[in-house]
């Protein structure tokens, strides 16, 4: 068999312009295909590379990791968060479980998760307490990625919430009752600090906090690490921030490389060193129900979520993470804003 070296990455020929070998039957033969030079070919190479080395898979975690996707300020990409990073795990060969607690159901559209009214949901698991099982659907384009569905129902949890027994607790129960084996839940959390993210909060041990590299996405970021302290001082005590995701991260602008080194300034090693770039491809995915793995495996987008995902499944495997952040409340706020004027 002939060895294929030689179309092993883009723009192999060194020399630009047209060759100028004869186009005998021999040359014909030994020519790399032009395609690798194009950028349809770069991209299903890199497709390929990408399902690949995720294909190669990562060591499990111990126990089922309960991951919360908060803040309260909306267009960070919370929802894009959890459904890459969660069909990214999937990829890499881990059992993951996506609950949308969002009353907008977008995490469960970008899945491809039929979520119109008369479908079992979350709100029924939160509000009748149906199980979890009951309401779980298998995601199509991934294998071992699953998805508890969001309807527009949940719009009313958060009043009907109020007068029920035990409020903050019912997603936990929900969640502990739950007898799948799963090596990820990934909770996409509304923008707001109500008690459906209160719910997420006291089911997850780990807070994942997306946060835009722009000047306004920096704002109450001081009161979502107000309330994980609050809800671990009262309600859970195994709550902390482990990962910090900064997500739209446009580098040609001064400004996201500004919030970037400051946000890794201040919260050290909770910052991913993966980072998400701006990405028309990861825009488009959801209206085609699909993540942004699936929908274009090859984009700048799906291989920094791959890879991000490879860096959450790593730090997992025997690390004990401090339940006390080095930095919390107003201040890392206050202190983030002015170091980026």
């Amino acid at each position: 068999m002939r060895s294929n070296a030689n179309i092993a990455g883009p723009m192999t020929d060194p020399v630009p312009g047209p060759r100028t070998e004869s186009m005998g039957e021999d040359v014909s033969r030994e020519t790399p295909p032009p395609m690798d030079d194009t950028p349809i070919g770069r991209a299903a190479q890199l497709a390929v590379e990408a399902l690949g080395r995720a294909g190669e898979g990562l060591p499990r975690p111990e126990q089922t990791r309960v991951m919360v996707v908060a803040n309260q300020k909306g267009g960070v990409g919370k929802t894009t968060t959890t459904v890459n990073l969660a069909a990214s795990l999937a990829l890499h060969g881990a059992r993951v479980l996506v609950i949308d607690l969002d009353p907008q159901g977008n995490a469960s559209t970008a899945l491809g998760i039929d979520h119109h009214a008369e479908v079992p949901s979350i709100y029924d698991v939160l509000i009748d307490s149906k199980p979890l099982s009951e309401v779980v659907q298998p995601v199509p384009d991934v294998e071992g990625l699953f998805c508890a569905p969001a309807t527009i129902d949940l719009a009313g949890a958060e009043i009907e919430l109020v007068s029920l027994v035990a409020r903050e607790s019912r997603l936990e129960r929900a969640i502990q009752a739950y007898e799948q084996p799963l090596d990820y839940i990934l909770i996409d959390c509304p923008p707001s600090l109500g008690l459906l993210t209160v719910n997420a909060l006291v089911a997850g041990a780990e807070v994942l906090i997306p946060i835009q590299c722009e000047y306004y996405a920096l704002e109450g970021l001081g009161q979502l690490l107000r309330n994980v302290d609050l809800v671990r001082g009262h309600l859970n005590p195994d709550l902390h921030v482990s990962t910090i995701l900064l997500t739209m991260y446009d580098g040609r602008t001064r400004l996201a490389s500004q919030v970037a080194e400051e946000v890794r300034t201040h919260f050290g090693n909770e910052v991913l060193r993966t980072s998400i770039p701006r990405s028309v491809r990861i825009s488009e995915a959801p209206s085609y129900g699909q993540t942004v793995l699936t929908y274009d495996p090859g984009s700048s987008g799906a291989l920094s979520y791959l890879e991000a995902a490879r860096e959450i499944a790593l730090r997992g495997v025997g690390v004990t993470y401090d339940a006390q952040p080095a930095h919390t409340g107003a201040h890392t706020e206050q202190s983030i804003v002015e170091g980026i004027q």
